[in-house]
């Protein structure tokens, strides 16, 4: 096993995991929120759970630099995660408890990307992305799902597209694989979709608010990649970022209000920032400094397991 658990603190690089509207410090603003990432430094990521401001933070597990993605299971016990083999020409998906223990890799498939793993609510289940070039050396894009220990490994067949993760009632939001990629809701069988977009642009990265009722994404519709906002049925959408380098990566908060977000800083590094999802608000900067590669939600229910476990 390739994946050894490994001990650095400092950061360099940050992977966002979304938490709660339970600020770690309790004197905070009463819309206060926390958040969990993962941090790069040489060969190494270690992940923390942090305070609103990124000032104080409590590390949760150390990775390896190979390893991406991690997310996070709705008991608090395990990091699902990809890792990378055959010098970058295969990733696969695996998982490890919050201890370090128990390293296992649930992917074995050659030269093929599976990445972006996402656990199903009652964490029975993980969802990810798998990309490969065919035949013809074209890159295809495939959703899969399998048990959470690997067992019973499938390809959601009617669903071609990539970026798949679950809304509250179990269905899962996924973008395309079109040239300009839309976004859709199907069952877990992959049937009954609807589609949410129809642009002549690339919508990607839905993100569904914990309390089912928005999804936060990407779009260039306008020309460069911003944060967009609508209702879960594809309504209202709107543009919440106006910048002029792409952003990243949405996720909420726990209160279904902010959404974090990840956007090129002065240095050509990547921050995060947050932002109210009526645009009410200023963008808000959480991070200085970093290099942010992700982005993935937790709700309020698995910061306090998360913290019981600590």
């Amino acid at each position: 096993m390739t994946q050894n658990i490994c001990c650095k603190t400092t950061l360099a690089a940050i992977t966002l995991v979304l938490l709660s509207s339970c600020a770690v410090n309790q004197s905070a603003e009463p819309h206060g929120y926390s958040f969990i990432y993962s941090a790069k430094e040489g060969n190494n990521r270690s992940v923390f759970l942090s305070d609103e401001y990124g000032q104080n933070r409590l590390k949760v597990i150390d990775l390896t630099n190979n390893d991406g993605y991690p997310s996070i299971s709705p008991n608090g016990k395990s990091i699902a995660f990809y890792s990378k083999y055959d010098n970058n020409k295969t990733w696969s998906i695996h998982t490890v408890g919050l201890d370090g223990a128990n390293v296992k890799r649930l992917t074995e498939e050659k030269f093929v990307w599976d990445s972006a793993p996402s656990w199903s609510p009652d964490g029975s289940s993980i969802i990810f992305s798998r990309e490969y070039k065919d035949a013809s050396d074209q890159w295809q894009e495939e959703i899969w799902l399998m048990d959470a220990n690997g067992n019973n490994q499938r390809q959601l067949r009617t669903l071609n597209g990539r970026a798949a993760s679950f809304l509250p009632d179990g269905k899962i939001v996924f973008q395309s694989n079109s040239k300009q990629s839309q976004l859709f809701i199907a069952d877990i069988q992959g049937n009954n979709k609807v589609q949410l977009t129809y642009t002549n642009s690339n919508n990607r990265s839905p993100a569904v608010s914990p309390n089912g009722k928005y999804i936060a994404f990407l779009s260039n519709r306008d020309g460069n990649q911003e944060v967009y906002v609508m209702n879960i049925d594809g309504s209202a959408q709107r543009r919440l970022t106006f910048n002029n380098v792409e952003d990243w990566d949405p996720a909420w908060s726990a209160d279904s209000n902010y959404i974090y977000f990840i956007s090129q800083n002065e240095s050509d590094f990547y921050d995060v920032f947050s932002i109210h999802r009526g645009g009410s608000s200023l963008t808000k900067r959480l991070t200085s400094g970093s290099q942010v590669n992700s982005v993935i939600k937790l709700d309020d229910k698995l910061l306090s397991k998360l913290k019981e476990n600590q």
